[in-house]
């Protein structure tokens, strides 16, 4: 059975042969754009990949890899001999014909892991999201004993008072 190359839309993994979850899962806030070119790259180099059977698959997996080389373009400078071939292919069409077009793909990939490697030797991280800091929720009965305590001031204070 054949690994299918596109995510399923109602979950955030892809189903691999086994029918278990793969290491496929959409890119989110808290995954590094690195990792998920990798394995975009794994889906193409690998040894045992399958080889696109259709125009719309190659069409698929160099986008996914165009998309790849916009973001991490962002973080590698940008005089860096690398990030020009990988965009220089990324903005290159596909050619036609089955294994022209296979090259191609196989060249982008091949540059996009260059990129990665390029962003992992910087050693920088891309950013992350800011996320904003939460206030401290404190457990019931520290609201309780609160109140409590106000109420019983209250009590104390209203006693204190004199009478006329």
């Amino acid at each position: 059975m054949r690994r299918r190359l596109t995510f399923r839309r109602d979950a955030s993994q892809r189903v691999g042969p086994s029918g278990q979850g793969a290491v496929g899962a959409e890119p989110g806030p808290d995954r590094d754009r690195s990792m998920a070119a990798a394995e975009t790259v794994a889906l193409v180099l690998d040894e045992e990949s399958p080889l696109p059977e259709s125009a719309a698959d190659v069409e698929e997996l160099a986008c996914r890899l165009r998309g790849h080389v916009s973001q991490l373009g962002l973080v590698v400078p940008p005089e860096a001999p690398v990030l020009r071939r990988a965009q220089q292919l990324a903005s290159a069409g596909i050619p036609e014909g089955f294994m022209p077009s296979r090259v191609h793909l196989v060249r982008l990939a091949e540059a996009t892991q260059d990129l990665i490697a390029a962003v992992q030797a910087h050693d920088v991280a891309p950013a992350k999201p800011v996320q904003r800091q939460r206030w401290w929720k404190p457990p019931i009965n520290v609201l309780r004993g609160a109140v409590f305590a106000l109420a019983l001031a209250c009590v104390v204070l209203a006693a204190s008072v004199p009478r006329t």
